[in-house]
């Protein structure tokens, strides 16, 4: 038996990277997938791909800062698969910037996609998982910065702390309705965004890409290891598919060591 037979999926964020591996694993467990992304045609791409595999699932155009386009989004999603029993709110950008040097709109625009689209996407979706009767999960995505700190990512640490915060309070609220909320917090992933941080860092800490990967990213980890898209969709899998509240309000770290609790 699959572990989300039937089982209707939101994954924001999902056109690629760790969002797109997440969708893929929900369709291989038997759940339908909604691919929600701010790149329409990344969605769809990624949505066919799913499909031309004889799995169920859509693409759906989702700024998750604009409220009108996330509530026509999750709308769209019940109309097409009849309900809702999973968010993943997936979707996030990375700025790399010492606080001095920060501006306030790179700060409000990040602290907008994490925090203001967790929050639309959450209460969209919760309106229907209540309304439905069936319950449903929410997950979110952090970091291992979430609960540790890194030089020049004051936004972006700013704003993982703060899912764990809204997830507690999800999960204390969903509870007379039979939904749990969790936290997934990966450490660094050969994601796109990372890529992008490679040599950004390099340049700022005056130090070469190479180093930037071995003495900053991985130098923590028991293993000199990435954690992969894989590692990050099977807990998503772990979390979706768990049968009961005995897991909810709680944060999972994915990061080969990097941070213990």
């Amino acid at each position: 038996m699959h572990r989300l037979e039937d089982k209707v999926a939101i994954v924001t964020g999902a056109a690629s990277g760790i969002g797109k591996e997440i969708a893929h694993a929900f369709v291989q467990e038997g759940a339908k997938v909604a691919i929600a992304d701010l790149n329409l045609d990344g969605a769809k791409a990624a949505a066919a791909e799913i499909v031309k595999a004889g799995g169920a699932a859509i693409g759906v155009a989702m700024d998750v800062t604009d409220e009108t386009q996330v509530e026509a989004g999750v709308a769209e999603v019940v109309r097409q698969f009849g309900g809702i029993d999973v968010l993943v709110s997936n979707a996030g950008i990375q700025h790399i910037d010492p606080v001095v040097d920060l501006s306030l709109a790179n700060w409000r625009k990040l602290l907008a996609i994490h925090l203001d689209g967790a929050f639309l996407t959450t209460r969209a979706c919760l309106r229907h998982m209540y309304s439905g009767g069936r319950g449903g999960t929410v997950i979110y995505m952090g970091s291992v910065h979430s609960k540790e700190a890194s030089p020049l990512k004051a936004p972006y640490v700013t704003a993982k702390h703060g899912l764990i915060g809204l997830c507690k309070v999800v999960a204390k609220e969903g509870a007379a309705h039979g939904v749990r909320a969790n936290v997934i917090c990966p450490g660094f992933v050969r994601t796109p965004l990372v890529e992008k941080q490679i040599p950004e860092q390099a340049k700022e800490l005056g130090i070469s890409e190479d180093d930037v990967v071995k003495k900053v990213m991985l130098k923590d980890t028991i293993d000199g290891e990435f954690t992969t898209t894989a590692d990050v969709a099977a807990i998503a899998v772990l979390f979706a598919g768990f049968p009961s509240s005995a897991l909810s309000g709680q944060s999972v770290v994915v990061s080969h060591g990097w941070f213990m609790q």
